[in-house]
């Protein structure tokens, strides 16, 4: 016992320096090990619908077989489901939401509960820690996954307009992407939208030239297509003056990097769904390596700083594209023009009826197919028929994409299937996700889409309750 006692109670005095360096370890490395591991700026990247099959495709299109996508290199990847608050298949507004905000909702809601509450996003809680903020997408910015991080409406159909005008009642540091028409005054009730950005100090750009050769303002909007940007595969053919997603997003860190408590950024690669709900594996290529160029400029950014996460992901996955061990990439390859620029290609009769002998042109000249008469004829029908129960006026540019999937023996869901589909052929297939950067450790297994903000806000120390709706829209 007096032994014990002797060891315990008595310190001599060589003793104390060690006891005291010991003590300073203990009380600082916690607090070390939690600035290494809180990223100052976080980074979104959504490819939409992109889900195995496409990157699958984009890899083997691009590299062959053996090649590396760069999203591939990222150090963590989970798997993630996808379903809705009303539907075991999410569309774009509820898979977005549901990343943005934490809950799920019901399909064609944005920003608000299965309830159409309003509920606020990651976007709010990172501005409401002083942090600047920006969204970008190939889309429309007021399209489901950029305005599920910066509006709340509880229908994305009757809702862009409303969209456009909370990005700017919430005074989002950064908005790059298509739409313009829906901040211009016919959509406006007389007000011009875009006005009332520049005058509350943002830059403005509508050109890649514009956007390039702005000076780095506090606050930027750059709106480049009245709608939908341009395909990457038209804006040859089309002289196409907009900027690429890797452009934008590279633009856009460069301003919110100035600020001195970080960002949040969410950077949609929109077309990659586009793509794939008209079967067009050439475009889906195209679009998808785009993307994944931006998780290299990105990640070669963030890489050297050790206070960035890097998230990767898609909303859902469409069309059940898969690289068939049929698909025939030598000819697909040879495609130079998208399905949609394609439809606009065919002519009409009087009785606005396709003309057979523009199908046997188009088809020719822009796929290298050579269509029978019965082909043809089955063409036309399909198109007369198929009035799909969302997306009627993409109808003809989806028969072309799938003509063309089905010659040349690409994996993907048929034409009836996306006809039927309320989502235009989006599946419930799980998603991958690939991470890096501090924090990013947490994306492991599989998860819901309803993780990912917690875990974000978690990683970043900032303060969010998901369902909760405090900042007003």
């Amino acid at each position: 016992m007096n032994k014990t006692f002797r060891r315990h109670k008595v310190l001599q005095p060589h003793h104390f320096g060690l006891f005291v360096l010991i003590c300073l370890i203990c009380m600082t490395s916690p607090i070390q090990a939690e600035t290494k591991n809180t990223p100052r700026n976080v980074i979104l990247l959504i490819g939409d619908g992109m889900g195995l099959g496409a990157i699958e495709i984009a890899r083997q299109m691009e590299y062959g077989k053996t090649g590396i996508l760069h999203l591939e290199k990222l150090e963590h990847v989970a798997l993630m489901r996808t379903y809705s608050a009303n539907n075991y298949v999410t569309d774009s507004a509820a898979g977005g939401s549901a990343i943005a905000t934490g809950i799920k909702t019901n399909n064609e809601s944005i920003g608000v509960d299965a309830n159409g509450s309003e509920v606020d996003s990651i976007l709010d809680a990172f501005q409401a820690k002083g942090k600047k903020v920006g969204i970008i997408s190939t889309n429309m910015v007021v399209d489901a996954t950029p305005a599920a991080f910066g509006a709340s409406v509880s229908n994305r159909w009757t809702g862009g307009a409303n969209i456009a005008r909370q990005l700017f009642d919430n005074r989002i540091d950064v908005i790059l992407g298509g739409g313009s028409s829906y901040f211009e005054a016919d959509k406006q009730n007389g007000e011009n939208l875009i006005a009332k950005f520049k005058n509350a100090g943002y830059g403005i750009a509508t050109t890649k030239k514009e956007l390039s050769s702005v000076n780095k303002p506090d606050k930027l909007l750059g709106l480049f297509h009245p709608t939908y940007m341009n395909f990457k595969l038209d804006k040859e053919v089309l002289h196409s003056q907009e900027p690429s997603l890797p452009e934008m997003t590279s633009k856009a860190i460069d301003i919110l990097s100035q600020g001195d408590k970080g960002f949040f950024l969410m950077s949609e690669g929109a077309r990659i769904d586009s793509m794939e709900h008209a079967a067009d594996i050439t475009g889906i290529w195209k679009e998808t390596i785009e993307f994944d160029q931006t998780v290299k400029e990105v990640v070669n950014w963030a890489k050297n700083r050790n206070d960035t996460l890097v998230v990767v992901l898609a909303d859902h996955e469409t069309m059940g594209i898969s690289a068939s061990e049929t698909m025939d990439i030598a000819a697909l390859k040879k495609i130079r023009v998208s399905s949609q620029y394609m439809s606009k290609q065919l002519t009409f009769d009087k009785n606005n009826e396709i003309n057979p002998e523009s199908v046997v042109t188009v088809f020719k000249k822009y796929a290298q197919i050579s269509l029978t008469d019965h082909e043809v004829q089955q063409f036309i029908d399909n198109v007369r028929k198929n009035r799909t129960l969302v997306y009627p006026k993409h109808r003809i540019e989806w028969e072309i994409g799938s003509t063309i999937a089905k010659h040349y023996k690409a994996g993907v869901a048929d034409r009836s299937i996306r006809a039927a589909s309320s989502t235009g052929g989006h599946t419930a297939n799980m998603i991958p996700i690939f991470a890096s950067g501090p924090g990013s450790e947490a994306f492991d297994g599989v998860i819901e889409n309803t993780d990912v903000a917690k875990i974000i806000t978690k990683a970043a120390g900032v303060p969010f309750t998901p369902g909760q709706h405090i900042k007003v829209k």
